[in-house]
């Protein structure tokens, strides 16, 4: 047979060659990137460091400007800072007048500055706890409160604390650099304790709101606002977090629209003014040897030249690699290939050289070529016993129809009798390969429903009581407690049906069937034993294939199709179950069903065994 041609894109080996080499790329830059992406972060790191400490720097030398009216004092912090970074801190006016510097006099400053102090003017966005108005909240100037005032709101703060207490809201007193008490998760307050007398301005706090509101009334003035007075106005005195704010009369009744904001900006004007004599005077502050420059990465030529000769030694040796393994991969798989094309009535098998996974390939090839040759063989051997299954009784009706209609033979009542029995086996064997065209399609329909297993061997041994009579053979029932199962009852009748038939022919007079249940655990087993003749050691693994007869001769003495325990083992399937079977030549035999039971189901006294 001659090989198709392969585009030479679609081998195999070529697919392995160009995924090795992807591989490798891929492996090969993201080492590189990994390393560079790994130096990076780490210089990015240490630079974070160093921005983190430059803002502790800017955090504590603002404090001193927001708490002092000037800088005296300042040169011993500044050295402190210096000594703990370890980088040189210099502080000066806005006309570069040194002010400070932890660096020996006459060294030139950096060319810029780091950053501006300015308690009056802080980064709102970039400051640890600027307000939004840009004012350091450290910043109290004439909102500081003497001792007596804080010590009478401190009563209150806690009187209110236990007050959220006792409604359920766990909160803290936090100090606000103003002196003033405020409680933390206040955000939701109840009825009860809204006095606000704890939010009521103190009179330290009247007199310098009064200046303030004097303050912002002229800029209000040149803005021709229309207002009624006194302005409201709202002042955020402490810790960013926990503001506290008051009302100093209130806005005619107009949105909050531009007229308001320029109000708000004279109050924001008005409070620089006033906090102005409290504060530090503007400075500059000089960090290092100036702004440090964004970290890069830079690989140099040598580096270049070494990262590339380890990429181009590493695809040499992968492709060489991917070459041997490729074709020692191949060449199983191309015998397996001509094994494959070859006629199938020819069940070609293929030599297993390696224990790997081709080897196994192999293997599962030879397994499936032996299960189609076996296959093959019951197949031809199933058309012929259904040939065989169906002539019998075929034949049969048509010499009898065919003498009949001779005249040689009377249809009297005898002879139509005969013509229906041969009707009847010939339907059984249909409607037994119908069921198992079903199982095997998987249309096999269940109907579950609670069973009583009790009652269901009543129903079996009842539907045989006749035909157990007629061959001299005992059949009884034997339940242990009430099990119940969900199962389809008429398909349990069919299976017991089939098992209990097959018992009666196998058991000769004088003989018994036994129909016995129990449960087990989460099952029920149903057990059907005889003492008829029982199965040979060797015959007993195939008594559930199609077609199989113990009598070798096939003949139909029994009345068995040799599809009876076939359906029987297809219904345990379905069911969820299992089938088994056990016997001893001369003692007779047992098949035990197991199927599922009923959780939590009735219970109850079964029906009497039948005896």
């Amino acid at each position: 047979m001659r090989r198709p041609g392969i585009p030479l894109r679609k081998r195999l080996l070529v697919r392995l060659l160009v995924a090795t080499v992807l591989i490798a790329v891929c492996s090969v830059a993201a080492t590189a990137w990994l390393a560079v992406e790994t130096t990076t972060r780490a210089l990015r790191d240490e630079q974070g460091q160093v921005l983190a400490e430059d803002t502790d720097v800017l955090a504590r030398l603002s404090g001193h400007a927001a708490t002092h009216p000037d800088w005296k004092g300042i040169e011993k912090t500044v050295r402190e800072l210096s000594a703990k970074t370890g980088r040189r801190i210099a502080l000066t006016t806005t006309e570069r007048t040194t002010i400070a510097d932890s660096a020996p006099p006459g060294t030139a400053l950096p060319p810029r500055a780091a950053a501006t102090i300015d308690p009056l003017r802080t980064d709102t966005y970039t400051d640890r706890g600027a307000q939004r108005s840009g004012i350091d909240p450290r910043v109290v100037g004439p909102y500081l409160l003497p001792a007596q005032e804080r010590a009478r709101l401190g009563k209150l703060a806690e009187a209110r604390k236990r007050c959220f207490a006792r409604h359920g809201i766990v909160t803290t007193i936090v100090d606000t650099p103003s002196g003033r008490p405020a409680l933390s998760n206040d955000d939701d307050v109840p009825l009860e304790c809204a006095d606000g007398r704890l939010n009521s301005p103190t009179q330290t706090e009247e007199k310098a709101l009064g200046q303030l509101s004097e303050l912002a009334r002229d800029c209000l003035d040149r803005h021709h606002l229309d207002f009624t007075p006194p302005l409201f106005v709202t002042v955020d005195v402490g810790d960013r977090n926990l503001p506290t704010r008051y009302g100093i009369g209130k806005l005619a009744a107009q949105p909050q629209n531009q007229a308001a904001r320029a109000a708000q900006r004279c109050l924001d004007s008005a409070r620089r003014v006033q906090l102005d004599p409290y504060v530090a005077p503007r400075a500059e502050l000089f960090l290092g040897i100036g702004d440090t420059p964004a970290v890069r990465f830079d690989m140099s030529a040598a580096n270049k030249a070494k990262v590339f000769g380890a990429a181009g030694l590493v695809l040499a040796v992968t492709v060489a690699v991917t070459v041997v393994v490729a074709t020692r991969l191949v060449r199983p798989l191309r015998a397996l290939t001509e094994a494959a094309r070859q006629p199938p009535e020819l069940h070609v098998r293929v030599p297993v050289t390696t224990r790997d996974e081709t080897g196994i390939l192999a293997a599962a090839f030879n397994a499936l070529t032996e299960r189609r040759e076996r296959l093959e063989e019951q197949r031809k051997a199933m058309v012929s016993d259904i040939a065989h299954e169906l002539r019998s009784p075929l034949t049969n009706i048509r010499g009898w129809l065919e003498v009949t209609k001779d005249g040689l033979v009377e249809p009297d009542t005898a002879l139509l009798t005969s013509l229906h029995e041969e009707a009847l086996v010939l339907q059984r064997v249909i409607d037994d390969l119908q069921d198992l065209a079903a199982a095997d399609a998987g249309t096999l329909r269940l109907h579950r429903e609670p069973v009583a297993v009790g009652e269901l061997l009543g129903q079996v041994a009842a539907a045989h009581r006749v035909a157990a009579d007629a061959a001299g053979v005992a059949l009884r029932t034997d339940t242990q407690g009430a099990p119940w199962s969900d199962a389809d009852p008429v398909r349990m009748r069919q299976a017991l049906g089939n098992l209990v038939s097959n018992a009666l022919r196998h058991t000769p007079a004088g003989g018994s069937v036994t129909l016995s249940a129990r449960a087990d655990g989460a099952d029920v087993v149903l057990e059907v034993a005889d003492t008829g003749s029982g199965i040979a050691a060797e015959d007993l693994p195939h008594v559930f294939e199609r077609f199989w007869r113990a009598e070798k001769s096939r003949s139909r003495r029994t009345g068995g199709s040799g599809l009876g325990l076939p359906i029987v083992r297809h219904l345990m399937a379905a069911h969820g179950g299992t089938v088994e079977a056990a016997s001893e030549p001369g003692a007779g035999s047992v098949f035990t069903l197991r199927v599922p039971g009923l959780a939590g189901g009735a219970s109850g006294p079964g029906p009497a065994p039948l005896q």
